[in-house]
């Protein structure tokens, strides 16, 4: 395991900077077509954005998070902070912009489990590189440095300098795709992207469609150490690969019927950045992070979808 942090925990310590929004979520029996007008039967309002969800996901998974976000001054960003708080999470990095609204996600989950989402950028638009100055010392305190797609690229790119330079671990789940530097890309350890995002990027732009997780592990193996330090590729019901400058590893997930896929890519990534915080290797992260993404999409919702810490584990069949 890594050694103690500052606060006498033997974990690690990650500070995400990432987006945090209010989910809006509709539950349907099936997506409408173009112009169709259909009636839900479930709604639900919920903490969201890649960046919260993983921030979530980390602290469940057991090592202290600093979350650094922006939120309106409105009663979404009220009811944001106070789930954060609900859930143990520190606020005192959340920053208050008063003219613009927290961000929103509007949801729409079918009963086959696939989801389709809408974002509107809102405050966390001012996530600019100044805030990622600003958090410097709380970057510096931090084993890992996480972030994801849904922030301006120049903040991500930032990030990735100051993380590096303060030799903090830089883990960034380009989800969405973003047109970050060539330097950040090369940075990141690991790069963690699903099929699609891996092919934005230049991994498994030739895989056949249903590739199989060996044929992932190849593709990713080939693109550690050049364009990545490190690459996970998350292939849904199918599982994960990873690989390094060390090896390549395939991690197979549990058959499950889900019933919400909202968020379980931030559980497995938070879960993942957690481990990798406490001293965990590659491999083993990468199995301990299929089996929250497995657990997360049997419960509907996002955060609330993630399970404990020593369920999880057993999941993975991992001790403590």
């Amino acid at each position: 395991m890594a050694s103690a942090d500052g606060d006498g925990d033997p974990r690690g310590r990650v500070v995400v900077v990432g987006s945090l929004n209010v989910d809006s979520t509709s539950y349907v029996a099936s997506f409408p077509e173009p112009g169709e007008t259909i009636r839900a039967h479930g709604f639900q309002v919920a903490l969201g954005g890649k960046g919260a969800n993983q921030a979530v996901a980390a602290h469940v998974a057991g090592v202290p998070v600093e979350f650094i976000a922006c939120v309106g001054d409105d009663a979404s960003g009220a009811f944001a902070r106070g789930t954060l708080e609900r859930l143990g999470l520190p606020t005192g990095a959340l920053r208050r912009v008063p003219d613009a609204p927290t961000g929103v996600a509007q949801i729409t989950v079918a009963d086959s489990g696939e989801n389709t989402v809408i974002i509107t950028g809102g405050a966390n638009l001012a996530l600019t590189p100044a805030v990622v100055d600003a958090a410097r010392d709380r970057v510096a305190a931090a084993t890992v440095a996480l972030t994801q797609g849904e922030l301006p690229s120049t903040t991500i790119d930032r990030l990735a300098e100051v993380a590096t330079a303060l030799g903090t671990r830089f883990v960034l789940n380009l989800a969405p795709p973003a047109a970050v530097a060539e330097a950040t890309l090369a940075a990141a350890d690991p790069l963690v992207l699903n099929e699609h995002e891996a092919r934005a990027v230049g991994i498994g732009t030739d895989a056949p469609a249903g590739a199989a997780l060996d044929e992932w592990r190849v593709l990713a193996a080939s693109a550690a150490g050049v364009i990545a330090r490190s690459v996970v590729v998350t292939l849904g019901a199918a599982g994960a690969v990873a690989a390094d400058a060390t090896g390549s590893w395939t991690a197979a997930a549990p058959r499950v019927t889900a019933v919400d896929t909202t968020g379980a890519g931030d559980g497995f990534t938070g879960t993942l950045a957690a481990c990798i915080a406490e001293g965990r290797s590659l491999p083993e992260a990468l199995g301990i992070a299929v089996a929250a993404g497995a657990l997360a999409v049997q419960t509907r919702g996002t955060v609330d979808s993630y399970a404990a810490r020593d369920v999880v584990l057993a999941a993975a069949r991992i001790a403590d």
